[in-house]
C-alpha cells in the first residue's frame, strides 16, 4: 500500500480506483491544478519518482493542450514540439495582441 503526502492537491470527488484481474489496482486521480507548468516529478513527495522520458512526454502533452486552449482556432492534433516546453513552455501572455 501507498503511504505518503501527495506531490500536490487533487479533485476529491474525481478519483476513483478499480481492481483488475484480482491482483491490480489501477487508481486515477484529477490534478486540482491542470496547468502546464505544474507537471508532476512524483506521486508523492520524494517518492515513486516518474521516468525522466515519461516526465519529458508529460510536459510536452501539457504544453500542447494550453497552447491549444490559449489558441482555440488552431489545431494542434498532429504538432510536434521543441525548445522550452518545461514548466508549461514560454509565456506569451505579455505580447501585444
Amino acid at each position: 500500500f501507498l503511504q505518503g503526502k501527495l506531490f500536490d492537491s487533487t479533485v476529491t470527488d474525481e478519483g476513483t480506483w478499480t481492481l483488475e484481474d484480482r491482483k491490480l489496482i489501477r487508481i486515477v486521480l484529477m490534478k486540482t491544478n491542470r496547468d502546464a507548468g505544474n507537471c508532476w516529478t512524483s506521486l508523492l513527495e520524494n517518492e515513486y519518482t516518474a521516468d525522466p522520458w515519461v516526465q519529458d512526454q508529460m510536459q510536452r502533452k501539457l504544453t500542447l493542450e494550453r497552447f491549444q486552449r490559449e489558441n482555440p482556432g488552431f489545431d494542434f492534433s498532429g504538432a510536434e514540439i521543441s525548445g522550452n516546453y518545461s514548466k508549461g513552455g514560454p509565456d506569451f501572455s505579455s505580447l501585444a495582441k
